[in-house]
């Protein structure tokens, strides 16, 4: 079998049959960590450059090249996953500003890392912080915040989204603090609070019982007296603290043990979980909502009534026209009744306009408070040139009333509609059990009790009791019981899966009929719900390319809007002045100035940009929400844009088109020897290796000698197994792995080859006729051959197959049909990879491939400008699934921090591919269906708001019912978004257009 590896690199995967052998040269192109001897002797220094703008590997390719050709530089190796350039040069002939230029005249920005940036790991230096940011109306004050954050010292990177009201923030802790980018975010207008960090020493504990000074000095003499503490904030306002501890010498749930005992149970500490407090202030925010707009329509109601009705009711409007002084009854309620709408109801649109100015930038609120301010100012003109004149022009107090009532009753259901986009991320933590039963042990080991615990306090090592129909409350191992566990919640499999001691569960997952104790082995942010959880919201604050389109419209929208507003007002009033358009046309009560006002509030007030801010994130964020759901993981916008344009799908073959279950189906001996000793030699050679092939060979060497010979008990199979393994396998030296070719070894002082065909030639033996015929027959049966030599000499060989997943040739046919060019890229010989492919309908092929050339493979499918996708088995394919547009890592279950992936399949079942192909393809069809409403609505309502359709049709839009066009325009885009929450997966049947009889 042509580069077949049969050894694993120690802690690689087990799924893996072809290519671990990279993953050393891999993670040394990604940046050794400290200078070599040789550097510092030749007296070269090394910078780490960040670069922006690199998508895919040809990106990293060109910065490579363009670093390379640069006139002193020794090295250069870029990592597209991390953004960053490791460069080794001589100072005497280059600078770090040349190496900066260099990668700027390659088209990508570049920012040279300070020292300590290269000496510490992101982990210790770089924090992640997600702050909760209120006030923003629109793509503008989104650009106005990220602006204004990036600006800061100490920040690498700030993603703000619109959507969530969420703000990530990179930054380095040593330069800037949380509170001090809160302060920058409140400066530009905006409120803002930290929700989470990934500090793992900080905590946020909820106390009860925290009501007076006397309750306050306790608690701080109660944690005065805690070791381990480093660090604590008492806020007796909010009933909170916030603490800092080494996990190393405290756990938090000592923590907490600690003040309800010191307090005498007067005090109950809880944590915080950061996804409720989410939940509570969006629930805080609508309920703010809907009491402004009550307030609104309590005022605005009477308005409107005596405006509209009360004139066609005798005895009320002799009221209100009785005369107050030189007012008249009408016009003073409804001016007051105003006042209080536009300034104390409206005051948020004042202060967020301002804000916005303040920093040069415009938005909606800029709109209301320039539609609503020009009518309300006109309409107390009017009421003043009435009184002390007799002669009472037209008000239009209920109009500035009503833009108002309408433009919060938009926003109040816009919170709602986007706090039903973020419904897949509560659905997931609503998944972790609010409480675990931990059991108590006494110094022996022995178990001393029961005790219920807030499941946010689990530690690591803890042994928790999982009752039937109850969840289970964190990662861990099983050590007593059996029951079969309900996983589809996280995994996506429907079936129940069998647990029993050994066995691994998820927190989360419902355990159905067995009590079960396991020990938690991750908590927290460990979990691999959490690592779900942060995956879905990273892809859901990210942005999508085609959303600059939304940004750079959002940044011109509104000068346009105030600019053709002006323009609509002169047009009209020039053209009245000059007697262009008959007198009728302007009711009598009426005059030109006012008739050409009212036309340009209309213009001013029907714009609206938020629809388009909300066109590309609502729907990213509602499909991300989706494919969690479907055990289709997205690490962002970009990657969910680019799924949809794909030209070409790339499939590994091991364990991505087959089971990755490899089994021994044939041996044969050539040279005489039993084959029961031949069987001993080849497996005492693999018991060293941890590739799934050796596995494959040991446990079929295994079972030919013990077949029949051991007890039914389970436990005493195993221990009987691991005393047969160290009787019957023979001595090993000197073992070596040969990456794509095999192993090799001595027993017995000769040399063993276990391997393929190039590893037997290179050594020189040869392969009998006999033995090569019998191979070759294998091989076009789609079995891999096992060549054995021992001490020079061709000894036999063993034929292994690993059986095709059962969906692979409907899923590739499928794929056609959608228009997708399917390839297969392996390492293992042509006559296998040909008889593979034939059975599963792929007619490309790239055989005998090495690791490192499964990316030249797809870069030379790049070359003419497709989109490659990648559809690997998980870490081990890390430089292809990087090397392509859109990088899937099929079968990953519980390991979903894949780096190199873009999606991340959770389940081993190829017709996801489909699935994450067509979600894309329906999300930017969903997309694109909102920037047209938004971008028709726009072009067609201002227009109409101008006056546009007046002199044929009489039609004038009043200024409140543009208003109400204007607050429903984001709605209806936040809905239409919402229908992807009906996304079904596609049906094999419809993909392949059969008829199901």
């Amino acid at each position: 079998m042509a580069h077949l590896q049969l050894t694993a690199v120690a802690g690689g995967s087990d799924d893996d049959m072809e290519e671990v052998a990279l993953l050393g040269s891999y993670g040394e192109a990604e940046g050794p960590s400290s200078r070599t001897e040789e550097e510092e002797e030749a007296g070269m220094r090394r910078a780490q450059v960040r670069v922006t703008g690199m998508t895919c590997s040809a990106c990293t390719g060109a910065v490579e090249a363009a670093l390379s050709a640069r006139c002193g530089v020794s090295s250069a190796a870029v990592s597209l996953l991390q953004n960053r350039a490791h460069v080794v040069f001589d100072p005497a002939l280059a600078k770090e500003e040349d190496i900066v230029e260099a990668i700027e005249d390659a088209g990508f920005e570049a920012e040279i890392l300070p020292d300590s940036a290269v000496s510490q790991p992101k982990s210790q230096k770089v924090l992640s912080g997600q702050f909760r940011i209120g006030g923003m109306t629109c793509a503008a004050c989104v650009n106005s915040v990220e602006g204004i954050l990036k600006k800061l010292p100490g920040v690498n990177r700030a993603v703000v989204a619109l959507a969530t009201s969420l703000g990530e923030v990179e930054y380095d802790p040593t330069a800037i603090s949380k509170d001090e980018i809160v302060q920058a975010i409140e400066d530009a207008g905006f409120e803002a609070a930290l929700v989470q960090s990934s500090e793992q020493d900080k905590a946020l504990l909820g106390l009860i019982g925290l009501h007076t000074e006397r309750d306050v000095n306790l608690l701080y003499d109660i944690l005065r007296k805690t070791e381990g503490l480093r660090q604590f904030d008492v806020n007796s306002v909010r009933a909170e603290v916030e603490i800092t501890f080494d996990p190393e010498v405290v756990g938090l749930r000592s923590v907490v043990d600690i003040i309800d005992m010191e307090s005498s149970g007067r005090l109950k500490g809880h944590v915080q979980n950061p996804y409720v407090r989410s939940s509570s202030n969006d629930a805080q925010e609508a309920s703010k909502m809907l009491h402004l707009l009550r307030s609104s329509l309590f005022l605005s109601i009477p308005v409107f009534f005596m405006r509209m009705v009360c004139p066609h009711i005798s005895f009320i409007n002799s009221f209100l026209l009785m005369h107050c002084g030189p007012f008249r009854i009408g016009d003073l309620l409804k001016w007051m009744l105003v006042s209080v709408v536009q300034f104390v109801v409206g005051k948020r649109f004042y202060i967020a306009a301002y804000r916005a100015l303040r920093h040069g930038s415009t938005n909606m609120d800029v709109l209301v408070v320039l539609g609503t301010t020009a009518t309300y100012v006109y309409s107390v003109c009017a009421l003043l040139y009435g009184a002390f004149t007799g002669f009472h022009p037209p008000m239009y107090f209920e109009t500035s009333a009503m833009i108002i009532t309408f433009v919060l009753l938009g926003k109040y259901l816009e919170v709602l509609a986007k706090g039903r986009t973020s419904d897949a991320i509560k659905k997931l933590v609503e998944l972790v059990p609010a409480t675990a039963i931990l059991l108590l042990k006494y110094k022996d080991g022995k178990y001393a009790g029961e005790k219920e615990i807030d499941a946010l306090l689990i530690q690591p090592g803890d042994v928790l009791k999982v009752l039937p129909g109850s969840k289970i409350p964190a990662d861990g191992i099983v050590t007593w019981g059996t029951s079969h566990v309900d996983e589809s919640m996280v995994t996506g499999e429907s079936a129940s899966i069998c647990k029993e001691v050994s066995s691994s569960v998820i927190g989360g997952t419902m355990n159905l009929n067995g009590i079960l104790h396991i020990q938690a082995a991750k908590v927290g942010s460990g979990t691999v719900l959490s690592q779900i959880i942060s995956l879905v919201e990273t892809a859901q604050m990210s942005k999508a390319p085609i959303q600059k389109f939304a940004d750079y419209v959002a940044g011109i929208f509104v000068p346009i809007v105030i600019t053709l507003s002006l323009l609509t007002f002169c047009t009209w009033f020039v053209c009245g002045t000059l007697g262009a358009y008959p007198n009728s046309w302007v009711s009598e009560t009426s005059n030109c100035f006012v008739f050409s006002l009212m036309f340009s509030i209309s213009v001013v007030v029907i714009a609206c940009p938020c629809a388009l801010g909300l066109a590309t994130p609502t729907a990213v964020m509602v499909a991300t929400g989706v494919g969690a759901n479907h055990g289709v993981l997205v690490k962002g916008g970009d990657a969910l844009e680019r799924a949809q344009n794909v030209n070409y799908i790339i499939f590994d073959k091991t364990g991505t088109l087959t089971q990755g279950k490899a089994t021994v189906t044939t041996t044969k001996v050539f040279s005489g020897m039993d084959v029961g000793d031949f069987l001993t030699l080849v497996a005492s050679a693999e018991a060293s290796s941890e590739h799934p092939l050796a596995k494959a060979i040991l446990d079929y060497a295994f079972h030919f000698h013990f077949f029949g010979k051991l007890p039914s008990s389970k436990d005493d199979v195993k221990k009987r197994k691991e005393d047969a393994f160290s009787q019957w396998l023979l001595e090993v030296a000197d073992f070596s792995a040969l990456p794509g070719k095999g192993v090799q070894c001595l027993i017995n002082g000769k040399m063993i080859l276990v391997g393929n065909r190039a590893l037997i030639s290179e050594n020189g033996v040869n392969i009998p006729e006999e033995a090569e015929s019998f191979l070759v027959d294998m091989e076009l049966n789609a079995k891999t051959g096992i060549l054995v030599a021992y001490d020079g000499n061709f000894i036999g060989l063993m034929g292994v197959t690993d059986p095709l997943k059962r969906e692979a040739a409907v899923v590739i046919e499928g794929l056609k049909k959608m228009g997708i060019y399917p390839v297969m890229v392996t390492g293992d010989n042509w006559r296998t990879a040909l008889a593979v492919a034939k059975e599963i309908g792929i007619e490309d092929v790239r055989a005998e491939v090495m690791p490192a050339g499964k990316a030249d493979v797809i870069r030379i499918f790049q070359k003419d400008g497709s989109v490659v996708a990648m559809v690997g088995d998980g870490i081990n394919d890390s430089p292809a699934l990087a090397a392509a547009d859109v990088g899937m890592a099929i079968g990953a279950g519980t390991d979903i921090a894949i780096e190199a992936a873009d999606y991340v399949l959770v389940r081993n079942n190829l017709e996801d591919v489909i699935t994450a192909i067509d979600l894309s393809r329906k999300t930017f069809s969903r997309i694109r269906w909102n920037y047209f409403f938004a971008m028709a609505y726009n072009i067609v309502a201002i227009p109409v708001a101008a006056g546009a359709l007046f002199p044929f049709t009489g039609l004038q839009m009043p200024p409140w019912l543009a208003g109400a066009c204007m607050a429903f325009s984001s709605v209806s885009v936040v809905c239409s978004s919402l229908l992807l929450r009906r996304y079904r997966k596609p049906r094999l049947t419809t993909v392949l257009q059969i008829t199901v009889e």
